[in-house]
């Protein structure tokens, strides 16, 4: 099935500005001089989400060295990725999209399976963004548990 609304690298990432944890406002603008990982998935604080951003907060300091900063997205409102960092220790930035319009515009958010049927959900997703702002890696339909791994080896940073 193709989806012709997806991203693909050489495309500009759509710009965003999203409120963090903290209350902050974070724009994608911000981030840029550097390679951001931004990834959408679906909820804080359930296991697969969970382990995601255990493994991300775990190899952060790998990321960061060869010059990514990571950012997660999630329709959460910020009290509760608050308490998702709180709870996991996590050290990567949760910013909150509860109207779905970032997801969307990325298209992190809409039709996808689960347990068989189909449904209109948050498609986990990672993406790298280049320095100039421009898509460097798409995935979708990411799985939770060894994806960090994967994209590390992608990256050449295994």
């Amino acid at each position: 099935m193709s989806h012709p609304d997806r991203l693909v690298p050489g495309d500009d990432a759509p710009p965003f500005t999203l409120t963090d944890d903290a209350g902050d406002q974070v724009a994608l603008g911000d981030l840029l001089g550097t390679k951001v990982v931004v990834y959408f998935y679906p909820a804080a604080m359930t296991p697969g989400c969970t382990k995601q951003a255990c493994d991300f907060t775990e190899s952060l300091g790998s990321l960061r060295s060869a010059g990514y900063e990571v950012v997660g997205i999630s329709p959460d409102k910020p009290e509760k990725l608050a308490k998702f960092r709180a709870k996991e220790d996590l050290g990567i930035r949760l910013l909150s999209d509860p109207d779905k319009e970032t997801m969307k515009a990325w298209s992190a958010f809409g039709e996808k399976t689960m347990y068989g049927k189909t449904v209109q959900g948050v498609i986990r997703s990672t993406f790298v963004v280049g320095e100039d702002g421009r898509i460097e890696v798409a995935q979708y339909n990411v799985k939770a548990t060894g994806h960090v791994a994967k994209l590390r080896r992608d990256l050449g940073l295994a």
